[in-house]
């Protein structure tokens, strides 16, 4: 999956204020984001995918193939703690043009290591398309371990998994292990040149919204042996990572990509778009 290489931004969905799709800033969040990414992540978390409905995923997934002018490559994101509702949803979508799936680790329920293999044992039986993993205990309340990881990556439908335990140790684990093929994906912007070290494929991103060109720029140099230029755009980011998060995501980034003309920081119930607070924090640590 060497197109699947590099950084893939998870892109957020623009809304207008009334809480509807904005199509014109999704547009130019495309156009924005090509400058340096290597693949388009449609309808992850920080697409707001469970804020949205059947329809309106699909709307966006159409329009996202529609004006990929750089003819991206495009992992949609299909997850959930319902493992017969996720299998129905991925039997129900129209996959063409998709690279392949990301899929959270089911949420809430706090299943099982037993479990969890069981669940995307039966996401991958069932897509017609690649199965990347998501493991982000922060959302989920439950880790997804190297050794599942390990035994997941046994199976010929699964490529590999967004990290964003924020367990290092765990993630050399799985570099270390991993078969050959399988893909180790950081899922947390801080750490993508630290998993580039360990082997990582890349990052899935939330901060590629609005910097894209500073992903390019880690990957670029750390692929051509300048350590010091790598590390100064990955210290870039390190003030501005953290109020992404401080009142859910995307509030942050969203906010962010308002203040670049990009799209508007508007997000749906039961977020809200950021505080007076957050927004001084933002604008005082922009690039």
């Amino acid at each position: 999956m060497k197109k699947l290489m590099g950084t893939g931004v998870a892109l957020v969905t623009p809304m207008n204020e009334d809480g509807s799709i904005d199509f014109k800033g999704l547009k130019k969040l495309l156009s924005h984001t090509g400058k340096g990414v290597d693949y388009y992540v449609v309808m992850g978390t920080t697409g707001e995918a469970a804020a949205l409905n059947k329809s309106e995923k699909k709307a966006v997934l159409d329009f996202v193939l529609k004006n990929n002018k750089r003819n991206l490559p495009i992992v949609y994101g299909i997850g959930g703690n319902n493992t017969q509702n996720v299998l129905e949803e991925i039997i129900d979508t129209d996959l063409s043009g998709v690279t392949a799936i990301l899929s959270v680790s089911p949420y809430y329920n706090k299943p099982s290591q037993e479990g969890i293999y069981h669940h995307f044992m039966a996401v991958a039986n069932v897509s017609p398309v690649p199965v990347i993993l998501y493991n982000v205990p922060g959302r989920t309340s439950s880790n997804l371990t190297a050794d599942t990881t390990l035994r997941l990556a046994q199976l010929k439908n699964i490529i590999g998994i967004k990290e964003a335990s924020g367990n290092l140790e765990q993630c050399m684990k799985i570099a270390k292990e991993k078969p050959k093929d399988f893909m180790l994906i950081s899922g947390d912007d801080l750490l993508t040149l630290a998993l580039y070290a360990i082997g990582s494929a890349g990052v899935i991103s939330v901060l590629a919204n609005a910097y894209p060109v500073v992903f390019r720029k880690i990957r670029e140099n750390f692929l051509a042996g300048k350590l010091a230029q790598a590390q100064q755009a990955q210290f870039s980011l390190l003030d501005i990572n953290s109020p992404m998060y401080e009142e859910g995501n995307p509030v942050g980034v969203k906010y962010l990509l308002s203040l670049l003309g990009v799209c508007q920081p508007y997000v749906r119930l039961p977020l809200l778009t950021a505080s007076q607070n957050l927004k001084k924090k933002i604008e005082a640590n922009r690039l």
